[in-house]
């Protein structure tokens, strides 16, 4: 009886001591939120409680305009959820990015791929980084590059061939569509020694729809990346849809190895080069071909979508300002033929237009996140602890009024002398020792593209036909940034 009564009262009290248990839990929430050496930070309050404001502008493709509007109210620190800071300041910059940083790579690079894969980007290990950076970075350095310049070459010259296909038999072409082609194609050709041919094709195929699938789920997995697992095992359709993408994109990638295997092992004095080529030497690679893949698939997903968005934005800059056309025009014919990378390189405002659109026009504009290291570090007069992370997102640091003049407008000019800060600040392809591995290759190609585009089309003009206008190119970024409408229509 005295069992059964003990039982009974321990059964009734059980949902006092979960109520008590819920309270204390709450109020150590409270007690921590309220205590957070963040709080000193400037900021919304709102942040200091919940990262829902944040995530909500992440969502809608907005979070680089959100935290840069933060940064014109509160200054050049400013927290923007509960354990996140970006920092709109040269110093910080070359703090965080230095070539031996201690601010690591944050969980978010993996969160960003499925099936949590290891790769030069993905990994926060400085250790596996600088080993696999060293197999990786002589091929793609921009001396190597020199033999594959042809092969560029050719691409770029057949893009703008379809480009005047369509403008011919449309009156006016979407240079977004062919430059994500070109692009596609190069860097598939590269990397597998074949390219995918969509610029035959002339329309997206299965693997570029698959791409695009995957890339429109990144906010989802670096904002819910437990619903992503979960996601796995859910009947639901947009689900269902991005794993069967992910497991085509993961077949393809296993069967150009395959076939540049069996290339290797029928011409092994002679074999097609590529940018892998030497990693299938296992031995002195330590390499295994899954990793091979791996690293090619992130070469595709990073040289693809970047110098289409680049070059869309530059050609629609261009059209859009005819003193900067007309320049830019003039220098380009005072080449001779054929046109080559080489002649290129040295053509001043060419390359001034090119970093003005890298500026205002950033593929990555948002903060790639790093953690502050385990003793903490000190910005702007304040102390961040360790294990927060912290953003220099390059949508405000190249827009920063003290640094650039007049910071909206489309300047090439402001690059013929530039100064210590603006080249600082500049960071179109990340920096320090993580900087983008393949930003000599989008170089050749936007010289190239650029110069090839307006040598054929020097009068060219944004079309206004099928309702083009200027919404279509708003910028909306999730992990990369794209024009709103997804097309850039352009007149010959």
């Amino acid at each position: 009886m005295i069992q059964l009564v003990i039982e009974k009262c321990s059964i009734s009290n059980i949902p006092v001591a979960l109520g008590y248990l819920l309270g204390l839990y709450c109020l150590k929430c409270i007690f921590d939120t309220l205590t957070n050496p963040l709080n000193r930070l400037p900021g919304p309050r709102v942040a200091q409680w919940t990262n829902l404001i944040h995530d909500y502008y992440l969502l809608k493709g907005q979070q680089p305009y959100y935290v840069h509007s933060l940064h014109q109210k509160y200054g050049p620190i400013v927290r923007i959820s509960p354990d996140r800071v970006d920092i709109c300041d040269a110093y910080a910059v070359k703090e965080i990015h230095k070539t031996h940083t201690k601010f690591p790579k944050t969980a978010f690079y993996r969160q960003l791929v499925s099936g949590n894969v290891l790769t030069m980007f993905t990994t926060t290990d400085f250790k596996f980084h600088a080993a696999r950076r060293r197999l990786l970075a002589s091929p793609i350095s921009d001396s190597s590059l020199s033999y594959l310049v042809p092969q560029i070459s050719n691409r770029v010259q057949y893009t703008i061939e379809r480009i005047a296909e369509e403008i011919d038999n449309r009156g006016a072409a979407d240079i977004f569509k062919w430059w994500l082609f070109m692009a596609t194609d190069i860097i598939g050709e590269l990397s597998f020694g074949e390219s995918f041919k969509m610029l035959e094709a002339g329309k997206p195929t299965q693997y570029s729809m698959d791409l695009a699938r995957i890339s429109s789920l990144q906010p989802i997995r670096t904002t819910f990346p437990t619903l992503i697992k979960f996601g796995a095992y859910l009947p639901l359709p947009f689900f269902k849809s991005a794993a069967a993408s992910g497991k085509r994109i993961g077949m393809y990638a296993h069967q150009s190895v395959q076939r540049y295997v069996n290339h290797l092992a029928e011409n092994p004095e002679n074999p097609k080069p590529t940018l892998f080529t030497k990693m299938f030497d296992t031995e002195k690679s330590g390499m295994n071909q899954s990793e091979i893949r791996n690293e090619a698939q992130g070469y595709i997903v990073a040289g693809s979508d970047t110098t289409a968005i680049t070059l869309t934005y530059l050609v629609y800059s261009v059209c859009k300002n005819p003193e900067v056309q007309a320049n830019l025009v003039k220098e380009l014919f005072e080449l001779p033929e054929p046109v080559s990378d080489r002649d290129l390189r040295d053509l001043p405002y060419l390359n001034n237009v090119i970093s003005e659109t890298l500026r205002l026009h950033t593929a990555v504009p948002f903060g790639l996140p790093r953690a502050v290291p385990p003793e903490g570090a000190q910005f702007n007069g304040y102390f961040l602890p360790g294990g927060v992370t912290v953003s220099t997102q390059s949508y405000s640091l190249h827009r920063d009024p003290k640094i650039f003049a007049d910071p909206e407008s489309f300047k090439p000019e402001r690059w013929e002398n530039a100064t210590k800060e603006m080249k600082d600040v500049s960071m179109p392809f990340g920096g320090g020792s993580r900087i983008c591995i393949g930003m000599h290759l989008a170089r050749i190609e936007l010289r190239l593209a650029t110069a090839l585009f307006f040598r054929r089309f020097p009068e060219a003009r944004v079309s206004t036909k099928e309702g083009m206008n200027d919404v279509d190119m708003i910028m909306k970024c999730f992990f990369l940034m794209a024009p709103n409408g997804h097309r850039c229509l352009i007149e010959g």
